[in-house]
């Protein structure tokens, strides 16, 4: 299996109480996104950031990487994408967390357009441990097309959107929340009026304080048990 890695950030606050883990779009890579961190880092000073590079080459961008190939010729290719690539997400994810000796409840997802995808089915893939929150911006829900019918424990998810989004349209953005609340996943969403597909400040800072409270949120609950 293939063995994911990419830049990182350290925690401000010196030791790491949380995993925020950055999952960068078709043919970019991790450093595409790693400055993400530093962006939100005053709200989650406690975070360790890292963001990795998908597992594969990019057969549109060569400098890039994918966490699976798209053609934009079949509708059930992403589902079957995501799928495909989630056994080398979540061992990657698994082996962070057990590196910083921390649990499932401390690690939250961020992804961007194909890593929004990856990040929206770690919150909703049957079975395994949870992330504590996801953030998907200007993506969809993969499993659209079949979405199942309850989430088993869907964490709290944000997606953010630019309202003039020419690759992936905003219409995606509501679908995905109406699909996704409709199998019982807390999900709110952030439109970027002026924004094409990207992440702006004003998207950023929602991400940053949505996480920031999810895990805040989590912790009080862990210490209530």
């Amino acid at each position: 299996m293939v063995m994911l890695d990419g830049p990182r950030l350290a925690p401000r606050s010196g030791t790491a109480d949380a995993l925020v883990v950055l999952l960068h779009g078709y043919g970019a890579d991790g450093r595409d996104l790693i400055d993400i961190g530093a962006a939100i880092a005053d709200l989650l000073p406690g975070a360790q950031f890292i963001a990795p590079h998908a597992p594969e080459p990019c057969a549109e961008a060569p400098v890039g990487r994918q966490w699976f190939p798209l053609t934009f010729r079949d509708p059930h290719e992403l589902a079957r994408g995501t799928e495909a690539a989630w056994p080398i997400l979540r061992a990657f994810l698994d082996r962070e967390l057990t590196t910083l000796g921390l649990p499932a409840t401390r690690l939250a997802l961020l992804g961007f357009s194909q890593g929004a995808m990856m990040a929206l089915h770690a919150a909703t893939v049957p079975g395994g441990a949870r992330p504590a929150a996801v953030v998907g911006c200007s993506g969809l829900w993969a499993q659209l097309q079949s979405p199942p019918e309850v989430i088993d424990r869907p964490p709290p998810i944000l997606l953010v959107h630019g309202a003039q989004d020419e690759l992936i349209p905003v219409a995606a953005m509501f679908a995905s929340a109406q699909a996704l609340a409709k199998a019982g996943a807390p999900v709110q969403w952030h439109l970027c009026p002026e924004l094409g597909h990207g992440i702006d400040e004003a998207g950023l800072f929602q991400s940053g304080a949505f996480l920031a409270a999810a895990l805040t949120g989590a912790a009080r609950r862990a210490s209530q048990e």
